[in-house]
């Protein structure tokens, strides 16, 4: 069983809490920052359209609508589906949908998250080390809590993660489908932020690294050692 400290971590990390800026905030400044991000979304695509008008060019507008929307659609999307319960974080950049049919599917902090919770202070490897081990505290977090769930599998998709790595730590790596592929190409834009955010330059992301990383919880549990020496050594770092 976990100490009670381990319970009152885990507990602020499922509550979204720790170390992210937005959910600190009460509710007038978090309606502002969507004020403020719906306005200047729509400035954006409403200057595209008179440009596109003007021009004859349509796809200028078609494309600064598809790629305004992918940016801004994360400071909705995750806030809301966080307080519908549909998002859980175990870190403040390691979020889990919630099981299905035996599944957990886990994501890397989006935009949304990075802008949040990344201290501007830090520099591009800091940063790195960082998001590393925010993933590996709420990985760590994930098997605690399921830990009883041997067969529950854990299934992700990242161009972050090692792949030499990742085996260690008890993941297995499958081809990435079409559908996820899709959705990493159409938020390209979205990504290319967030990298450049991470590395604290403009860094354009690797998408053809993208792989998809499945374990069973049991399997995660028992290379748990390395999980946790991963993750004091990436801590240590920044």
């Amino acid at each position: 069983m976990p100490d009670d400290k381990t319970v009152c971590n885990t507990k602020k990390i499922r509550k979204g809490k720790l170390n992210h800026r937005f959910y600190s905030k009460n509710n007038n400044e978090k309606n502002r920052i969507a004020v403020a991000i719906a306005t200047l979304s729509l400035t954006v695509i409403c200057f595209s359209v008179v440009i596109s008008v003007y021009s004859g060019i349509y796809l200028i507008g078609f494309l600064t609508f598809a790629i305004t929307l992918s940016i801004a659609a994360p400071f909705f999307d995750i806030p809301s589906l966080k307080k519908s319960g549909r998002i859980i974080y175990y870190s403040s950049l390691f979020l889990t949908e919630k099981p299905k049919n035996g599944v957990v599917k886990i994501h890397g902090g989006t935009l949304f998250d990075y802008w949040f919770v990344i201290d501007r202070k830090m520099n591009g490897k800091q940063r790195t080390d960082f998001i590393i081990q925010q993933y590996l505290e709420g990985l760590l977090s994930l098997m605690e809590e399921h830990k009883n769930d041997k067969q529950m599998r854990v299934r992700g998709t990242s161009y972050i993660i090692n792949e030499r790595t990742a085996e260690k730590m008890g993941f297995e790596i499958l081809e990435t489908d079409l559908l996820q592929k899709a959705i990493i190409t159409y938020n390209y834009f979205n990504i290319l932020i967030s990298n450049s955010i991470a590395k604290n330059k403009l860094a354009f992301p690797n998408l053809s690294k993208t792989k998809t990383f499945e374990a069973e919880i049991g399997r995660l549990v028992q290379r748990k050692e390395y999980i946790e020496r991963l993750h004091k050594s990436m801590k240590r770092s920044y």
